[in-house]
């Protein structure tokens, strides 16, 4: 089981902590700007397809896993992401997802992809990351070239994330390659692989449990600080869920520069990339963070534009915000379909107060016919034959007049136009 073997590289991992985080990477070459130019695979037959290879990097033979969408165009410019493996373990646990299977591949974005992405896996030396002599950023700039030679990239949607030492390294590559990669997700990381540069601005998205008995939360607060400062935001101490309630806290820091945001994402548990909201378990298919981390790559538009307000979505939305509530409406609900793939979508809902600020909502809707909810984030779930209803947690139910937030979940069926209600006490 997954789990069972995270536990036992835990020890590990931990001394690991302290040895490697004095390890700094090599002198680097610069990375590519951040334009979708065509690169050499677009417009041709494909010479890469998916499957396990080796490639020569650094005079050794490092092998890596190949994802390529099944409806492969070749003249459309793909996102292209970076799967990182944790220590001990490998590149196969990140591309097949584990005992968790398909739906937690490359830590549940592919599912969520929906064929909009290319995936590769690569395998750590001594299944790790220590980066000596920055022979692991050279690793991602060959397969970065590779790729890139064989197979149509949009080089303004590069990302990379990774869970602990993956993490850790996802960390090294947005301090030493800020022009190649548009954004990084590190859950549950530290500085092990080293930050060569680190002065640069790139998108940071930092996941970390408030009790990680591995690595602990400050390592995360300091690596998500590195790029609070290198993008602009304003500083602030974003709120964490206290021990016990079994939530997280998403919080985007404000004031960052266009295109650079700074999502921090606390959650009440251990180390794991996969915690569940209300539950001291962990599970690739009911976690939260495979829908947000979505939701934050999605966000981001070709050409090096910076993202919009609301993130766009791969199928239209089902429906429009509402207009300002009504006088004497308590709140409003609105709903969006964020991504779909066959048997499956991911929705969003946003509430928003009326004219006068509450304390507590809950929103509501009629399930279509096939339809079954099977995970949801930043609210608490009720479902009574066809009905849902979904109040508020406790760090999002006040808002002030006019303010909104926002619930996501996965489900299984095909994506409809729900109608919603909203009420508060």
């Amino acid at each position: 089981m997954r789990r069972t073997s995270r536990r036992g590289r835990y020890p590990l991992m931990a001394a690991a902590a302290t040895a490697l985080a004095l390890a700094g990477a090599a002198l680097v070459v610069p990375g590519q700007s951040q334009a979708a130019n065509p690169t050499a695979g677009c417009g041709k037959a494909p010479t890469l397809a998916s499957g396990t290879y080796t490639i020569q990097s650094s005079g050794q033979s490092r092998s890596y896993i190949l994802s390529v969408p099944g409806n492969y165009d070749p003249n459309h410019p793909y996102r292209l992401i970076f799967g990182l493996h944790w220590l001990n373990g490998t590149a196969n646990d990140v591309a097949t997802g584990g005992s968790d299977g398909a739906a937690w591949a490359f830590y549940g974005q592919k599912q969520l992809s929906n064929n909009s992405t290319i995936f590769v896996a690569p395998q750590g030396i001594n299944n790790g990351w220590a980066n000596t002599n920055g022979q692991d950023l050279t690793l991602i700039d060959d397969l970065t070239r590779l790729v890139e030679g064989g197979l149509c990239v949009d080089t303004s949607l590069v990302f990379a994330m990774g869970w602990s030492y993956g993490g850790a390294m996802s960390y090294a590559i947005a301090c030493a390659r800020p022009t190649l990669v548009r954004a990084v997700i590190v859950y549950s990381g530290a500085n092990l692989s080293g930050c060569n540069g680190g002065t640069q601005p790139v998108a940071y998205f930092g996941i970390h449990g408030i009790h990680d008995s591995v690595l602990n939360i400050s390592n995360g607060r300091s690596l998500r600080d590195t790029f609070v400062r290198n993008n602009g935001c304003a500083a602030q101490s974003p709120r964490e869920p206290t021990q016990g309630s079994l939530t997280h806290i998403t919080t985007a820091y404000s004031g960052c520069r266009p295109g650079y945001p700074v999502q921090w994402a606390p959650f009440d548990g251990d180390h794991t990339p996969d915690p569940v909201d209300g539950s001291t378990a962990t599970s690739g298919t009911r976690t939260w963070t495979s829908g947000e981390v979505w939701t934050f790559i999605s966000q981001f538009q070709s050409n090096g534009s910076p993202p919009s307000s609301a993130p766009p979505s791969s199928t239209p939305p089902s429906s429009a915000p509402p207009s300002s509530p009504a006088p004497g409406t308590a709140c409003t609900a609105s709903y969006r379909t964020v991504n779909s793939w066959p048997g499956g979508f991911q929705g969003e809902v946003t509430v928003t107060a009326g004219r006068s600020a509450i304390n507590a909502w809950t929103a509501g809707w009629t399930l279509s016919s096939g339809q079954t909810i099977t995970q949801l984030w930043d609210g608490t779930l009720t479902v009574s034959g066809s009905n849902v209803s979904v109040r508020n947690v406790s760090y999002n139910g006040s808002l002030p007049a006019s303010a909104s937030t926002t619930f996501g979940f996965l489900a299984s069926g095909t994506p409809s136009s729900p109608s919603l209600n909203c009420t508060s006490p």
